[in-house]
């Protein structure tokens, strides 16, 4: 299991917000670049990039920055916000990133899906974000009463294989992660996923790995990070039962 820092970018800068609201905002890095590094610098083995001003828009709007950040680590990026056009998917890949996340137009468009795994295969990473167990779409600004494991389950049957599983309420808030969440998606996943949402310290990153979830391979942290609740190293060690 790995550790992926998040740079998360809306209006050029680095920010975390509070359970998805644009309007509860904390910028940490005026330049984007500045947060990729230092993650990097602290063993940081992927970064989770998300252009937050693209997923409200519905179109990339970073990816200059994006091909910056790609050009100058030596890490591969995942990549969401925006993408949802086969054109977007490819300009983002061409901008550097290594992988592509898909929200929203993975759940409206089946035939742009289909599109893009039969393209880029295991490139490609769909994101289930959650509130309450339901799916959440458009930026998460808009809430669905679908359960987030039959959209797992939709998904597994056309071919996906990874996913990221958000859970909304509690991202950003550092109170701790989804346990119950994690195993729910954990037993529909057919294939790889990784955990995003209130992790706030090591024994919280503990907590994730004594789920013993053989399809967990990740867990993405922001906020903890960017206020020194522990370090990229410590915590990589702790997802690796050190």
């Amino acid at each position: 299991m790995i550790l992926l820092p998040a740079v998360d970018i809306l209006d050029g800068k680095t920010v975390r917000l509070a359970k998805g609201s644009f309007d509860s905002r904390t910028v940490y890095d005026a330049d984007p670049l500045d947060a990729a590094r230092r993650w990097v610098k602290g063993g940081a083995r992927m970064l989770h990039v998300v252009d937050l001003d693209g997923a409200r828009t519905g179109t990339p709007r970073h990816l200059e920055l994006v091909s910056k950040i790609a050009n100058t680590v030596d890490v591969p990026i995942e990549l969401g916000g925006g993408l949802r056009t086969v054109d977007a998917v490819d300009e983002a890949l061409e901008a550097g990133a290594a992988r592509i996340v898909l929200g929203t137009a993975a759940y409206r468009d089946v035939d742009f899906l289909d599109e893009v795994l039969g393209e880029h295969g295991d490139r490609v990473v769909v994101s289930i974000d959650a509130r309450n167990g339901r799916l959440a779409a458009e930026g998460w600004m808009e809430q669905t009463d679908i359960p987030d494991e039959s959209v797992v389950a939709h998904f597994g049957a056309r071919g996906v294989r990874r996913f990221i599983y958000s859970s909304i309420e509690h991202d950003g808030t550092l109170s701790g992660p989804d346990l119950g969440g994690a195993r729910r998606i954990a037993s529909a996943v057919r294939g790889s996923f990784i955990y995003s949402g209130g992790v706030s310290s090591l024994d919280d990153l503990r907590a994730l790995a004594a789920l013993r979830q053989v399809n967990l391979a990740g867990v993405i942290v922001g906020k903890a990070l960017y206020e020194q609740h522990f370090g990229v190293g410590e915590a990589q060690r702790v997802l690796e039962g050190a």
